[in-house]
C-alpha cells in the first residue's frame, strides 16, 4: 500500500497571495497621491510608466540614478511595531544621493522583502515611502513586495529602493566646480538618519537599555529618538540652487555611511582641502549619548555617524549669505562649516586621523578636521 501523496500548497509553504493583494489595496491611494500627469497606467501594472517628453526641452539631459536601503534601522521599527516612518529613511537615502549632482529626482520604485505579508504593516511602510516621495517631489511609480518564508522570520522585513533623476549637462554640480576659497555650508540632520545603526544598536545592547526608556537629554524615549525619520533634502537643495544658481552652489555632499569628512572629501577635486573645525556647531545630544554610553572613540564615531550634519553645500564665498538666508526661509537649520583651500604638504599629513582622503574609492580632495566637538 503506497503512502498518500502529500498536498502542498503555496499558502502551506508560507506565501499568502491574498494578503499581498490586500496590502496593495491599502496602499494604492497613498501611491497615487505622488502621481502627476507624467505617470501613466496607475498602480498594479508590470512596469511603472513615466512620460519623459519634458526631457525634450533640455539641451543635453543627463539621467542620474541611485539605489539604497535603510539598513538595520528597520530592526528599531520592527521592535517598536511602528512602520510608517521608515519610508522617509529609504527615500532620503536614495533621492538625496541624486540631488548632490543637481539632478531633480523624477520617479522612484521600492522593494520590500518580508517573511510574512501583514497587509497593514506593508501598507504602513509604503505610505511612509509615498509621503516622503511627496516631500521630495518624486513620483512613486511602482514597487514589489515579496514573501520569503524560511529565509526571513515572520515579522522580519527589509526595504530597498531606486530612483532616477535628470539634470542639464551644463548645470551638473560636483568637484569640477569647486575652487579654493569656496565655503562649506552645513545643513542640519534630523538625528541619526539611517547610517551607523549596527554601532548604535550594539551600544544600546551592551548598555542594557530598553527602547521605552525615557532619556532626559533627549526629551523622549530612546526608541522615539532612534526612529526619528531621515530629513529629505532634495526639494530644499534644488531650491537653494535655483536661488543661487550654479555659479553660487558648486556641489553638495550627502553625509551618509563613512561620516562627514569622508563624504565631503568625495566631492572635492584633487589638490584641494576643506578645513572643518569640530567646535563650529553644537553636537546634538543623541551623538554624545551614543559616544558616552558605549565609550566609542571619537574618531570611530565621526567615521560612522553624521554628527548633526546631514548635507553639505559647497558654495562660492559671495553666495554664502544668500544660501544661509534662503535655508532659513525653508526652515532648514544651516551654518558655515568650513572653507576650501589649496593643499599644503606642511600641515596635510596622510595617515593622520584628522586628515581624511581617498575614501569610497574616489581619488579626490581631502578634509582636515581640527578642534573638539561641543557637547
Amino acid at each position: 500500500m503506497t503512502a498518500p501523496t502529500p498536498r502542498v500548497t503555496y499558502a502551506e509553504a508560507g506565501v499568502d497571495t491574498e494578503a499581498g493583494d490586500k496590502a496593495v489595496e491599502l496602499m494604492k491611494d497613498a501611491v497615487r497621491a505622488t502621481h502627476g500627469p507624467q505617470v501613466l497606467g496607475g498602480v498594479g501594472g508590470f512596469a511603472g510608466l513615466y512620460d519623459a517628453s519634458a526631457l525634450t526641452r533640455y539641451r543635453r539631459p543627463l539621467l542620474a540614478t541611485s539605489t539604497d536601503g535603510v539598513g538595520t534601522k528597520v530592526a528599531i521599527a520592527q521592535a517598536l511595531d511602528i512602520h510608517d516612518t521608515i519610508g522617509f529613511d529609504l527615500v532620503g537615502m536614495v533621492v538625496d544621493d541624486i540631488v548632490v549632482v543637481g539632478a531633480k529626482p523624477l520617479f522612484m520604485t521600492d522593494y520590500i522583502a518580508c517573511g510574512r505579508v501583514v497587509p497593514e504593516r506593508i501598507a504602513d511602510v509604503v505610505r511612509g515611502i509615498a509621503a516622503a516621495c511627496s516631500v521630495a517631489g518624486t513620483a512613486l511609480v511602482g514597487g514589489e513586495t515579496a514573501e520569503h518564508p524560511g529565509l526571513l522570520g515572520p515579522d522580519d522585513y527589509d526595504v530597498a529602493g531606486a530612483a532616477t533623476g535628470v539634470v542639464e549637462a551644463d548645470e551638473l554640480l560636483g568637484p569640477e566646480r569647486v575652487r579654493a576659497g569656496d565655503v562649506l555650508v552645513a545643513l542640519a540632520s534630523s538625528g541619526l538618519h539611517s547610517n551607523g545603526y549596527s554601532l548604535v544598536r550594539r551600544v544600546v545592547q551592551v548598555a542594557g537599555w530598553s527602547l521605552d526608556r525615557h532619556v532626559d537629554e533627549l526629551g523622549r524615549t530612546l526608541g522615539e529618538e532612534l526612529l526619528e525619520p531621515t530629513r529629505v533634502y532634495a526639494s530644499d537643495c534644488l531650491a537653494l540652487v535655483e536661488r543661487a544658481g550654479v555659479a553660487g552652489v558648486h556641489a553638495f555632499s550627502h553625509v551618509t555611511g563613512g561620516g562627514l569628512a569622508a563624504n565631503v572629501a568625495r566631492v572635492l577635486p584633487q589638490g584641494l582641502v576643506a578645513d572643518v573645525d569640530r567646535s563650529g556647531w553644537q553636537l546634538p545630544p543623541v551623538f554624545s549619548l551614543v559616544q558616552g554610553l558605549g565609550g566609542v572613540p571619537w574618531h570611530d564615531l565621526e567615521g560612522t555617524l553624521n554628527l548633526g550634519v546631514g548635507m553639505v553645500a559647497i558654495v562660492a564665498a559671495d553666495a554664502v549669505d544668500g544660501v544661509l538666508a534662503h535655508a532659513g526661509e525653508l526652515g532648514l537649520p544651516a551654518w558655515v562649516l568650513g572653507t576650501v583651500r589649496d593643499a599644503d604638504p606642511t600641515v596635510d599629513v596622510l595617515g593622520s586621523p584628522d586628515f581624511v582622503a581617498g575614501t569610497k574609492g574616489v581619488d579626490g580632495g581631502a578634509v582636515r578636521l581640527s578642534g573638539a566637538y561641543r557637547v
